[in-house]
C-alpha cells in the first residue's frame, strides 16, 4: 500500500504566531531566562557563567575550545566571559605548557564552593515548571533531537 502524499500547507493559517514551534521555543527560553536570573542573582551568576561553571563542577581543567564545543560558543564569544569570571577569583586562565595557543580553564576554590550553592538550582527550575522529571526529561531530548537534526541540516 502506498503512503499517502502529503498535502500542501495551508498558506492562510502557516503564519499564523500561535502555531509556529519556533515561538513557542523562543517563550519558554525567555521564560527560563527570566528564572534563571532570579535563582542566580544570589551567587553573583549570570545564565552564561552558569553554564560555565556547570561544565567545569563536571570536568575541570579544560581548554576555552573545549568549553566552547560543549557550550556551542565561539572563543570570541567565551574569552570575554571567561576573563570576567576570572576577575570574580571563580576560575583562572592559564596558557597550555605544551602548546601556548590553548589556554587552560581551571576553578578556584570559590568557584568549587559555588557548586553547593547552586545544588538547589534544578529542584527550583522543576518545580517552577510543574512538569514531572519525566516529562522535562522527554521534553529535553525532543528538543536535543530536533537541534540535531537541524545543525545536520546545515542551515547557516
Amino acid at each position: 500500500m502506498k503512503a499517502k502524499p502529503q498535502s500542501r500547507p495551508d498558506f492562510s493559517s502557516a503564519l499564523l504566531l500561535d502555531r509556529q514551534f519556533c515561538f513557542s521555543v523562543y517563550s519558554a527560553s525567555l521564560a527560563l531566562n527570566k528564572l534563571y536570573r532570579k535563582l542566580l542573582r544570589p551567587l553573583g551568576l549570570t545564565y552564561p557563567q552558569y553554564l560555565v561553571m556547570m561544565v567545569l563542577w563536571e570536568k575541570d581543567g579544560l581548554t576555552v575550545t573545549e568549553i566552547g564545543t560543549r557550550l556551542n560558543l565561539d572563543s570570541a564569544t567565551l574569552t570575554p566571559l571567561l576573563k570576567r569570571m576570572e576577575a570574580q577569583q571563580w576560575l583562572t586562565r592559564e596558557r597550555a605548557s605544551n602548546d601556548e595557543r590553548q589556554v587552560i580553564i581551571s576553578l578556584t576554590r570559590s568557584g568549587r564552593a559555588l557548586q553547593a550553592e547552586a545544588a538547589d538550582i534544578p529542584e527550583s527550575v522543576l518545580c517552577a515548571s510543574a512538569c514531572s522529571m519525566e516529562e522535562l526529561t522527554s521534553l529535553k531530548q525532543q528538543l536535543d533531537r530536533v537541534s540535531a537534526t537541524i545543525a545536520r541540516a546545515g542551515v547557516d
